[in-house]
């Protein structure tokens, strides 16, 4: 990707930019957009969008349930979920302190459907402690909330795009089951956990009771998540969703371009996932004392650059990422066609920098990236 950029002097030469702050950037294919515009539509509310049947039919199949449900984001399809499962009030759901759920979505659990959040110790794998979590079950004091629902995140994206192991997941499901307690999962990149494990989404979830996925990050499309759990389930999510301001009309050119990703996508998130581990390999190469990489855990499209110094913060090392310096310019940082280079990370209060691939990402880019962090990396260790 180049863009254009003025220098002191009002030069304008151009450069390359390789956006890995999120796949929530990524953008449509032409081939996507051609789906869209030749997709044949209805209105979605009255249940006669043929394109939104199929896409619903499908993600139903594939993940082995009985139904599923188009809704317009990950956020939506995550309270439905809680708002399904935590039906009564005074019920709650335990979820880690590092999941989504809890962390970036407004607390709508508890703003919109009235359900508190109970928090369980993430471990940097994305598990966490059964025995804490059984211990978390309440219900029985007449002082307490009744837990109802236990959630999990797959992949795991503030652990670094961590896939949970199976059998965690399925002991997990046991014990909440034994109790009477749901599991719904988070599943907003499952398509990057069945890739890394080579299996299918279904035997992920085969012991789960709802799921998630969102098209819009590592499948490239637009807008849409797909909720899928068991018939009566989906049609009670179905009626919330109108609730929620979720009715749609016709959007079959959305569902078009999930069933796009589905045949499309899905297929090359390996090549994601590679490009990823050649950037972590690269970086863990430096041998660095002030930037650290967990090689081993670097499951697929989602690398943590760890900073071990309080004297500089992700923000910094997102902010010089996206600058090109005067020494830079004479050192000769340049990519196969001698351009300059940016690179967009995604740091927040955070004490590691995020770097997340997707299909528009190529070898070019991903080597233009290496040579850029590599650089700015070198840079701060002379400095520190």
């Amino acid at each position: 990707m180049y863009s254009q950029v003025s220098n002191g002097n009002d030069v304008a030469e151009l450069y390359r930019v390789v956006d890995l702050r999120s796949d929530t950037v990524s953008k449509p294919s032409e081939g996507m957009k051609r789906a869209m515009f030749e997709a044949e539509v209805g209105d979605d509310v009255y249940n006669e969008d043929p394109t939104v049947q199929v896409l619903e039919k499908r993600c139903a199949k594939l993940f082995g349930k009985e139904a599923a449900v188009f809704v317009p984001t990950g956020t939506m399809a995550n309270l439905l979920a809680v708002m399904v499962h935590c039906d009564r009030r005074g019920t709650e759901a335990i979820v880690g302190d590092l999941a989504h759920i809890f962390l970036y979505e407004q607390g709508g659990a508890a703003q919109i459907a009235g359900v508190s959040l109970n928090q369980i110790k993430n471990k940097p794998d994305g598990t966490y402690c059964l025995d804490e979590m059984k211990k978390k079950f309440r219900g029985l004091d007449l002082h307490e909330p009744i837990t109802s629902l236990v959630c999990v995140e797959n992949t795991h994206n503030m652990c670094g795009g961590k896939v949970l192991p199976l059998n965690w997941l399925n002991e997990l499901s046991q014990i909440c089951h034994k109790n009477k307690i749901k599991v719904h999962m988070d599943g907003a990149r499952i398509f990057n956990a069945s890739e890394y494990l080579n299996i299918p989404v279904s035997k992920i979830v085969e012991n789960i009771d709802s799921v998630c996925f969102c098209l819009s990050k590592g499948l490239t499309c637009g807008v849409g998540s797909v909720l899928i759990g068991t018939s009566e389930f989906i049609a009670s999510a179905r009626r919330l969703r109108k609730a929620l301001g979720g009715g749609m009309r016709q959007v079959g050119f959305l569902a078009a371009a999930g069933l796009y990703a589905l045949d499309e996508i899905v297929p090359k998130l390996k090549q994601d996932h590679a490009i990823i581990r050649r950037i972590a390999e690269a970086i863990h190469s430096l041998n660095s004392k002030i930037f650290r990489i967990d090689l081993e855990n670097v499951h697929t499209n989602i690398l943590m650059i760890h900073i071990t110094t309080n004297k500089l913060t992700s923000g910094d090392l997102g902010a010089r990422l996206k600058i090109i310096t005067d020494k830079e310019m004479q050192d000769g940082v340049k990519d196969k066609h001698g351009k300059s280079i940016i690179v967009k990370a995604s740091g927040r209060d955070w004490s590691f920098a995020r770097l997340v691939c997707y299909n528009e990402i190529t070898d070019d880019d991903c080597d233009a990236a290496i040579t850029k962090i590599l650089y700015v990396l070198k840079e701060y260790e002379s400095l520190l």
